[in-house]
């Protein structure tokens, strides 16, 4: 072994993705950016052995995505008997278009060569504006050649930008059942306004399983002729009942931070709501991040629906002393006829909706991230529930929980609690009786203290819309706001260990 570690070089480092344009000299750079993760490619550890200086960058033309790969370095490692430096034209090959390893001149060449009306392909969906810009989304299938090229030269940004993502098999004899969504910034050409060209901001891909629905209650009592479902004869698969999960989601780096995540998940939302043969819309693997956004995009919208508004904690029921928590908090029949409508899977649903009846709650009852700032100035002298407006002179009255408020949070606590119990039975179960409850308390202020996080993001986002002229924007009481106020030890230890836990029993494939 060579024992000189300068020989070696972080391939996360070494590796820049470069957005580009043809321009009368070569080509222009727009933006660049590395990736995430790059183990997938050169190994566990993210080295690459046998160069100095090492530099490989990947360029796409910013519309189409054409990609070239360019590597280059200062000294190369002369090889041995034992080692040699890594190839790594030979590494990538396995993980790029053949296109991608041409001369420079002869990509600058391709790029000239791109009709000026060129268009992503696949079919439009929507267009939509903010303040960062134009944007489009087209979807299509794998089987449309344009959609399999484009998608064929971006799927190593999955290795980039997804903790153990898996490119496409272009030759599985299923990938009919591939949908991709293509997100486009669309400008005008600052010299040929009636022009405009397109640069990607980002896709997803969307898996389509068949499945047989069982029959209700009320069918499998009705006697009937209908003869048994037979799949013989001549028909369409897409027209069977299906779920559609969404398996890959990436903004690229230059366009994330600007609200198109949550946007194209609304619009890819909103498109398999329509789409009869789906029945739910399910997400695989996703990260917090993406847990973040899908919930507050799923809390948008589903606040505005009257269905929805009308799911309410039942006041009136009674919290035994002992024996089993009541089961109809809230109206279950109505409960799961609104989550159907919706096609949002159980778990999703019943976390948007404890979030939304959270931020529904008394506001002297309401779990909240503390009192907003003019209230904390005289935080050590606070024993009740009151304190002194800053620069005021006078006292804030803040309002006192009531036996009904007291009431209505232990039946909304109860609601959450009775469903992470559900979901960890198994790991709590193994467990003695005190130590259970112990648990199931550390999880619970840990989902209390994420929604009210949340919360707070939905009405900064509500604001931010509201700003930016969108015509329908949800109220969402803040959690900034809420009067039961998450302590110290919650927001630090508490909230850290039920975080731990919440990766464990609040997240994975639907």
């Amino acid at each position: 072994m060579s024992g000189d570690d300068d020989w070696w070089t972080s391939s996360n480092e070494a590796v820049l993705v470069s957005l580009v344009t043809p321009t009368d000299a070569g080509v222009k750079t727009l933006d660049t950016f590395r990736p995430e993760y790059t183990n997938n490619i050169f190994g566990e550890k993210e080295q690459i052995f046998g160069y100095k200086g090492l530099r490989i960058n990947l360029q796409y033309n910013a519309s189409d995505m054409l990609p070239n790969l360019k590597v280059s370095y200062k000294r190369k490692y002369q090889p041995t008997a034992d080692e040699e430096a890594l190839d790594i034209n030979d590494v990538l090959s396995d993980f790029l278009p053949e296109i991608a390893f041409q001369k420079q001149s002869d990509f600058e060449a391709r790029l000239k060569s791109i009709p000026d009306n060129w268009t992503p392909p696949g079919t439009l969906v929507t267009s939509f504006s903010n303040k960062h810009g134009d944007f489009q989304v087209y979807s299509g299938k794998v089987t449309d050649p344009a959609v399999k090229q484009l998608l064929n030269r971006i799927q190593i940004l999955v290795l980039f930008f997804v903790d153990g993502g898996t490119p496409i098999d272009m030759e599985d004899p299923d990938v009919d059942r591939w949908t991709i969504y293509f997100l486009y910034n669309k400008r005008s050409l600052p010299d040929q306004p009636d022009k405009s060209s397109y640069h990607f901001a980002g896709y997803s891909t969307l898996y389509r399983y068949n499945t047989f629905l069982p029959p209700t209650e009320t069918e499998s009592k009705t006697p009937t002729d209908t003869p048994p479902f037979s799949l013989d004869g001549d028909f369409d698969l897409d027209t069977l009942p299906c779920r559609t999960r969404i398996s890959q989601f990436i903004i690229i780096p230059p366009f994330q931070q600007k609200g198109l995540g949550s946007r194209l998940y609304s619009i890819i939302y909103q498109q398999y709501l329509k789409h009869e043969p789906t029945i739910q819309l399910t997400v695989e693997d996703p990260n917090e991040a993406f847990d973040d956004m899908r919930d507050l995009a799923d809390l948008a919208f589903l606040s505005q629906q009257p269905e929805f508004q009308a799911l309410k904690i039942n006041t009136s029921i009674e919290i035994p002393e002992e024996g089993k928590a009541p089961n109809n908090i809230v109206d279950q029949a109505a409960v799961e006829a609104c989550q159907k409508k919706f096609k949002i899977v159980p778990r999703q649903f019943a976390r948007v909706l404890e979030m939304y009846l959270m931020s529904q709650l008394p506001e002297s009852v309401r779990p909240g991230l503390g009192a907003p700032e003019e209230d904390e100035e005289d935080e050590e002298e606070q024993s009740g529930r009151s304190s002194k407006s800053k620069g005021k002179g006078k006292e804030k009255a803040q309002p006192k929980p009531t036996p009904e408020d007291e009431h209505t949070y232990r039946l909304w606590m109860m609601l959450v609690k009775m469903r992470l119990y559900v979901h960890n039975r198994d790991a709590l179960g193994q467990l003695e009786l005190k130590e259970r409850r112990e648990e199931l308390a550390k999880v619970f202020a840990g989902v209390e203290f994420d929604y009210a996080r949340l919360l707070i993001k939905a009405e900064e986002q509500s604001k931010l819309a509201a700003d930016e002229g969108a015509q329908e924007v949800p109220a969402i009481p803040s959690a900034a706001n809420g009067k039961r106020k998450l302590d110290e030890v919650e927001q630090s230890e508490g909230a850290e260990a039920a975080s731990s836990k919440k990766a464990r029993v609040e997240s994975g494939s639907e």
